[in-house]
């Protein structure tokens, strides 16, 4: 505490070639969601902060990309280790800046990231190319797999450090180097987690910028950048494509969703419910996954409906270190603003059967909520709602369910509850969605691929696909006389 009892701010730097750099630039605020008050700060970064991280590595591209394959990986679950005797640390970061209960960041989201991270080491040592063959007379043809180049990634405020994450380590694995922007509202693990690795990766493999939406343009349009990553909504991802269109360099983008949950009326009404509210207000719905929008069988609509806003009711929300809190604040003003804006232009016929209201406390706290009576065309159907929120339309046909479940421009993941196998194996056909699950929502494990169609972009996270996406592709010939 400094003198007269006001609490110090943490200022948060650049991580550039493996250095904290202080830097000119302005500081933006970092506001703790609980409380609505700013507990730390970051730097603004502008060009010349830019110009040093893609200098940085491009400076150590060339001996990475060299290194083996069990180099890089080595240093990788090394890179694991260190992270994974600093959880508590970088839990204690993920909660100031983002407000997720204690227990579910530091036993769960945190262990399984670096449980991700360990994937991608084991995996640099796996990516594999066609057989080296003569497939033209007198000439053996050879594929290699090699790294793209630096890369620019840009990450969300959701899951901060989940999602540094899973841009990094296959980028690193696959011999790459980075230059990183995590959001400006969410910059603290991040910065963390770069500064903590400073001694086990080379310097300037990767580099961490802080800084908003103008930063993250000069890392899209950056000279240096021979890739463009990026999670985060439709608007960023058409901005980042634009961006780098200029100069015809490959782009990763991963954009949201708006995930149907198809509910027959052979399904378990009461675990159905329990599983879609645990998938709907985990992280206050704040998750491109969020099983926001629930499509029922007419004959079980009411029954489901009842069961979810018991669910619904159960869910606490609140203070982050307190017992049996279920999900925290929406993540700004800003935020809790749009969700409550949603909210408020629904349609007359539309009744919120549950919550609905910002809970009377600092911060940015929203009840649970349940809204019925929805059309397919009304807003909040149609947009991704980003709060916890739920939608149930109900259906009276497996075409129809098809239909509404896919009459949105987002085509991230689905799920199915029926206990007719042929059923869904006919809906996990016809869903336009990158992932279709049964019987359970969204599941997740670094093995699988994630990403989405349509406006939830293009490109995968996790597994060997995701390590791909970080790699491009040389024909190698040789005249064998």
């Amino acid at each position: 505490m400094a003198a007269g009892g006001a609490a110090v701010m943490l200022e948060l730097c650049n991580v550039i070639g493996g250095v904290d750099r202080s830097s000119p630039a302005p500081r933006r605020p970092i506001v703790d969601p609980t409380s609505g008050e700013a507990y730390a700060s970051a730097p603004d970064s502008g060009p010349d902060e830019v110009d040093a991280a893609f200098a940085a590595a491009a400076a150590a591209l060339p001996a990475w990309r060299r290194a083996s394959p069990a180099e890089r990986s080595r240093r990788l679950f090394a890179a694991a280790d260190v992270l994974e005797r600093h959880t508590d640390v970088l839990a204690r970061a993920e909660v100031a800046d983002t407000g997720k209960p204690w227990p579910a960041t530091r036993d769960d989201e945190i262990p399984s990231s670096i449980d991700h991270l360990r994937f991608f080491a084991g995996a640099a040592r796996l990516l594999d190319a066609s057989a080296c063959a003569e497939y033209i007379d007198g000439v053996t043809s050879a594929i290699r797999r090699e790294p793209v180049g630096v890369c620019a990634q840009i990450t969300p405020w959701n899951y901060p450090f989940m999602m540094a994450l899973w841009k990094w380590a296959p980028a690193l694995a696959a011999g790459n180097t980075v230059v990183l922007k995590p959001s400006e509202l969410t910059p603290a693990s991040t910065v963390l987690s770069a500064g903590l690795l400073a001694d086990t990766l080379p310097s300037g493999v990767l580099n961490v910028v802080c800084g908003g939406a103008e930063t993250g343009a000069l890392l899209a349009r950056h000279r240096g950048a021979d890739m463009v990553a990026l999670t985060g909504s439709v608007r960023a991802g058409q901005a980042v494509a634009a961006a780098a269109a200029g100069r015809l360099i490959r782009v990763h983008l991963e954009l949201g969703g708006n995930a149907p949950v198809l509910v027959f009326d052979d399904a378990d009404v009461a675990a159905t419910a329990a599983a879609v509210a645990v998938g709907a207000f985990y992280n206050a719905g704040q998750d491109c996954t969020a099983a926001s929008r629930v499509l029922v069988e007419a004959s079980v609509h009411d029954a489901l409906v009842e069961a979810l806003v018991a669910e619904a009711a159960a869910a606490r929300s609140g203070d982050p270190f307190t017992d049996g809190v279920v999900f925290g604040p929406l993540i700004s003003d800003r935020q809790l603003e749009r969700v409550q804006g949603l909210l408020a232009r629904r349609p007359a016929r539309a009744t919120v059967v549950c919550g609905g209201r910002r809970l009377e406390r600092p911060g940015f706290f929203h009840e649970a909520t349940v809204v019925i009576g929805l059309a397919q065309e009304d807003e909040l159907v149609q947009e991704e709602i980003f709060g916890p929120v739920v939608t149930v339309q109900r259906f009276g046909s497996e075409a129809e369910a098809v239909a509404m479940a896919n009459g949105v421009e987002q085509g991230l993941t689905a799920s199915v509850w029926t206990t007719d196998h042929a059923r869904a194996h006919r809906l996990c056909r016809d869903l336009d969605f990158g992932s279709v699950s049964v019987n359970v929502h969204a599941p997740m494990a670094a093995e699988v691929p994630h990403g989405g169609f349509g406006r939830s972009g293009y490109g995968k996270d996790l597994s060997a696909y995701g390590l791909a996406d970080y790699t491009r592709i040389k024909h190698v010939a040789h005249a064998l006389d």
